[in-house]
């Protein structure tokens, strides 16, 4: 059975007679039980169909919300109630959640059904989606490739065509890098654009929910569903959403180009053609380029870094074989419970990164390392939003690269080192989105990177149509 890949499309199709909410529900169930990705985790097979065949009699009575025909997989970071969550790590083995996280709720609320959960680097810690409990996930676009994370699962989902929507996290790129190597649409809101009520906390001050899509329109949508006030984040803004439809115009826009992303040593060569020929053709089209000196290149993974690892040393503190979750059964008194719990439950990457964490927050150090980052952290948002006062917005890079091997990378500085383009936009608490721009000579698919003023998603979903026209 073919699937149309736009929620528009269908919606069509179901309103057609031509085909069933419960028909498409199955053909989602036997994608993911025969996919060898290991996209998903988790299917909730039963809880799905009978949600398929209740919404299908709202449709049958023409009382059904905007996401009808929206099949939605969930990074394991996010809360589903009564599901199980364990942010891909052993340490919440066993653990269900016994609330949905508020973004899922809204959602739900508009007939989307969950249809399972997806793998994701532990903790939401990692650039390949190889650091995970449940073993690594394989980009559908070649078995032996990374998909990117930590969002691995959700964008390696969507593009295999195992759910039309999924919900990610990103921290520093976790939805766009991976939306990169999978060639889908990815997209990080603001920060403080959607509650991170039931996000399992890695950088608070980083962290955003956010979509992965085949269509900048489902994209869209999602966002502006999901967006909105929440009593149960105190960060959440309450500014008007983006509409629930993107404009069509045909204004003419500025658009910046920080030089020193197009000229980074690392940026493969293929790609780097590919954006200026786009750059080329907006300009054709009367768009105003405006190439911009961005000194700060150089200093964005370091800030990065060390603002997370110390926000994540205190956030995973909670884990410690005590309140939930993995305990160890060689314990024999409390501090070793402790001890031993954290050294059995997390992951290398998540133990390197509470280290790191705990060490610029140490005595002695505090000031060197956090406090400095802070003021760059400064600095970097400043000359960001300077850049966005005369530009509409920036384009660059997703990723210097496609795809890598799994397992090629093992050095971690040049893992985190994958970052280098995405970060920026988390570091500046602005929005952002990875549109599928082609594929390389290798076959892998690679993206393009949009970045727009605080709060202006309407504006980024604008401008992405005319560079995905058809979506």
């Amino acid at each position: 059975m073919d699937i149309p890949e736009s929620l528009k499309d269908i919606q069509k199709l179901i309103n057609s007679g031509n085909t069933t909410l419960v028909d498409i529900c199955q053909e989602y169930i036997s994608r993911i039980k025969t996919s060898k990705t290991n996209a998903f985790i988790e299917i909730f097979e039963k809880e799905a169909l009978l949600k398929a065949k209740e919404i299908q009699e709202k449709i049958n009575k023409n009382k059904s919300g905007l996401l009808v025909g929206a099949f939605v997989g969930l990074k394991d970071n996010i809360c589903y109630k009564d599901h199980t969550l364990t942010a891909s790590s052993r340490i919440l083995q066993g653990f269900k959640s016994m609330f949905s996280a508020t973004a899922v709720e809204k959602i739900i609320n508009e007939d989307a059904i969950i249809i399972g959960r997806l793998n994701c680097d532990e903790f939401a810690m990692g650039s390949s989606n190889e650091n995970s409990f449940y073993g690594p996930v394989k980009n559908p676009n070649g078995e032996n490739k990374v998909p990117g994370g930590s969002s691995g699962g959700s964008a390696a989902a969507v593009a295999e065509g195992l759910c039309n929507i999924a919900l990610g996290s990103d921290t520093g790129g976790s939805i766009r890098q991976p939306a990169s190597f999978c060639g889908v649409v990815g997209v990080k809101p603001t920060y403080g654009r959607i509650s991170r009520n039931g996000l399992i906390a890695y950088g608070s001050s980083f962290d955003q929910i956010g979509v992965f899509s085949k269509t900048v329109q489902d994209a869209n949508i999602f966002i502006s569903i999901m967006s909105g006030n929440d009593n149960f984040d105190s960060t959440v803004s309450s500014r008007p959403s983006n509409n629930k439809t993107i404009k069509i115009s045909n204004k003419k826009f500025n658009i910046g180009i920080p030089e020193e992303y197009l000229n980074f040593e690392k940026l493969d060569d293929e790609v780097s053609t590919k954006i200026k020929s786009l750059i080329d053709e907006l300009e054709n089209k009367g768009h105003k380029i405006e190439y911009l000196k961005f000194p700060f290149l150089k200093y964005l993974v370091p800030t990065y870094y060390v603002l997370t690892t110390a926000e994540a040393s205190s956030n995973l503190a909670r884990y410690d074989g005590a309140h939930f979750g993995y305990r160890t059964k060689d314990a024999k008194d409390i501090n070793s419970t402790y001890e031993k719990s954290r050294s059995e439950g997390f992951g290398i990457e998540v133990k390197r990164r509470i280290m790191l964490g705990n060490f610029v927050l140490s005595s002695g150090y505090y000031d060197a390392y956090f406090t400095k980052a802070q003021k760059v952290r400064r600095l970097i948002k400043e000359k960001t939003e300077q850049m966005l006062k005369r530009n509409h917005v920036l384009l660059l890079p997703t990723t210097p690269t496609t795809a890598f091997n799994i397992g090629e990378i093992k050095d971690p500085i040049s893992m985190y080192l994958q970052d280098i383009f995405t970060v920026h936009a988390n570091i500046a608490g602005l929005p952002a989105i990875s549109l599928p721009l082609g594929k390389h000579s290798n076959s892998l698919p690679f993206g393009i990177q949009l970045m727009a003023g605080r709060f202006e998603e309407e504006k980024l979903f604008e401008i992405s149509s005319l560079l995905m026209p058809k979506n």
